[in-house]
């Protein structure tokens, strides 16, 4: 059981409160914009949820400022020597005129040829750029999912990959689908493999409590230093949080 968020207001702190089945009180706060939210026991009341927040004051506002001084991409313009990301390294742009089909190659010196008619718009190109992009999820995905599916003992239905806002990755649990968001093509190998053992991990734990972290922890030691790294790294130019 799951109840709806409620907005607490603790010393001049929005906090998202929601209560769920389980036995200790979880705090964080997330980027991009230091959102505080809290995680409940059924049976704590608002009092002594104020009371865990008013202890963590300090340590909140030292998140949310983090945050809000943490690195952001501008929107992309798609024009040459423009910066973009693959797999956690930084490629300049080049652009390619072509009569023939569109497409993104990777060359070793760190250039990022797209190869586009020259009608092509800055939308166009982008949309250029996610389709290569989603063709390297579909070789990269499916392996993750054979060696963790088999680790974990369990199987998903189907996955997916699109624009998310607020999160880096979700788990429907009832269905046994995951989607991830289309933002971790950018980041490092590890950061994309961290998402998908997590979310698998929600089909066997559907919360973040005791038991989910400790499966974490098991089967990847370092996640939280992985975690760290992907919530540090530059935002893009649309907001999100995990």
């Amino acid at each position: 059981m799951t109840t709806s968020p409620r907005i607490l207001k603790v010393s001049g702190v929005e906090v998202e409160v929601v209560r769920k089945k389980i036995k200790n009180l979880h705090l964080g706060v997330y980027p991009p914009n230091g959102r505080v939210r809290v995680a409940a026991p059924l049976v704590v009341s608002d009092a002594a949820v104020r009371v865990a927040v008013i202890g963590k004051l300090r340590w909140i506002r030292k998140q949310q400022t983090a945050f809000k001084h943490q690195p952001r991409e501008t929107q992309r313009e798609m024009v040459r020597g423009e910066s973009h990301y693959y797999l956690g390294r930084r490629y300049r742009l080049e652009i390619v005129e072509t009569k023939g089909k569109c497409n993104v190659t990777i060359r070793r010196n760190g250039i990022m040829d797209l190869d586009v008619r020259a009608t092509e718009t800055a939308e166009q190109r982008e949309r250029v750029l996610w389709r290569w992009y989603r063709e390297r999820f579909n070789e990269l995905v499916p392996p993750l999912l054979e060696k963790w599916q088999v680790k974990l003992g369990v199987k998903v239905t189907t996955w997916g990959v699109k624009k998310m806002k607020t999160q880096w990755g979700s788990c429907t649990s009832d269905a046994s689908r995951i989607w991830l968001n289309r933002e971790l093509i950018k980041k490092p190998p590890e950061c994309l493999e961290y998402i998908v053992v997590h979310e698998l991990i929600h089909l066997l734990v559907r919360h973040h409590d005791e038991r989910f972290f400790a499966l974490l922890n098991r089967h990847l030691p370092k996640w939280m230093a992985t975690r760290k790294f992907l919530n540090a790294a530059p935002l893009g130019h649309a907001e999100w949080e995990y």
